[in-house]
């Protein structure tokens, strides 16, 4: 029930009192639900309409912040992956990469979660179909962490499981993909706010080439963790570390930001810290690679 939580949100009283309740600090805005996830959204626009695919399928993740809060950024990934050929679709039901527990320490039902999303995804693993994952986070536990947390004979009943960036899944499958400029006046320039689980199993070269595809100058933050950190910056207690972790490099970059200079954060703390503590929103790699695509439909 997106908007009656919605507007509990919206009421001053009521939110206050469901921060207290949740001990999230009180400068802390809570998230607004998308009124349709992404997943409704996906089923709803390929309804009826026929589709030529050039290359194979791809699943495309849908992790809880995608899918719940930002859906936009998912629908911006499945365009630009059908722009480079590829079938897009979902995990026949829900999946999860069990994060929010590992986190806390509940390795045991993340240890089930985890069997769970095997079991779902069985069937494209092992047929080999990459998956691609928007939220680094997501990214790191189907790249890292599942290997501390379940058996290789446990793993490996479904098959290798290939999950990569959205920028590492077209340098790799689809190297030839053009993207035009997303300024036809010269380059855009753009700062980076790496996810710090992105920066700690991945990296983002892949981003910053595939980003030089599309006429886009980035320059990756010296930042460390923009502070938010997951659960940990919002709750009470921590905000001031948190603001801190912020100011050091990320806040004062972002705010001495040219207006016409893009703020780029994959990871949807990231982003919410940026959209808390400054008057920018930051975007997804998948949204500028969509612009781009835009911006030469309307030519």
């Amino acid at each position: 029930m997106p908007r009656v939580a919605n507007a509990v949100f919206d009421s001053q009283r009521l939110s206050n009192v469901l921060t207290r309740l949740g001990g999230i600090a009180q400068q802390r805005s809570l998230p607004r639900f998308a009124r349709r996830t992404l997943r409704k959204r996906l089923r709803s626009l390929s309804e009826g309409i026929p589709r030529t695919f050039t290359r194979p399928r791809v699943v495309l993740w849908p992790d809880t912040f995608t899918d719940h809060f930002s859906p936009d950024v998912g629908l911006a990934a499945a365009r630009v992956l059908e722009h480079a050929g590829f079938d897009v679709v979902l995990p026949r039901s829900s999946v999860c990469c069990g994060l929010t527990w590992i986190s806390t320490g509940q390795l045991g039902v993340a240890r089930r979660v985890l069997r769970r999303t095997l079991k779902v995804l069985a069937p494209e693993i092992a047929a080999g179909t990459p998956i691609v994952a928007l939220e680094p986070s997501c990214l790191a536990v189907l790249r890292h962490d599942i290997h501390d947390l379940l058996g290789p004979e446990e793993i490996g009943k479904s098959g290798e499981i290939t999950a990569l960036t959205l920028a590492e899944f077209l340098e790799r499958y689809a190297p030839d993909v053009e993207f035009p400029d997303l300024d036809a006046d010269g380059p855009t320039q753009a700062i980076t706010q790496q996810h710090c689980h992105q920066h700690a199993v991945v990296g983002n070269a892949a981003d910053e080439r595939i980003l030089a595809k599309a006429g886009v100058e980035g320059r990756t933050l010296d930042s460390g963790c923009c502070g938010l950190a997951g659960n940990f910056g919002m709750e009470e207690g921590h905000y001031e570390v948190s603001v801190a972790a912020a100011e050091r490099v990320l806040v004062p970059e972002v705010d001495g930001a040219d207006p016409d200079t893009l703020v780029l954060a994959d990871g949807f703390s990231c982003r919410t810290q940026i959209a808390d503590l400054t008057e920018r929103r930051a975007l997804h790699l998948a949204e500028v690679l969509d612009r781009a695509l835009a911006r030469r439909s309307s030519r």
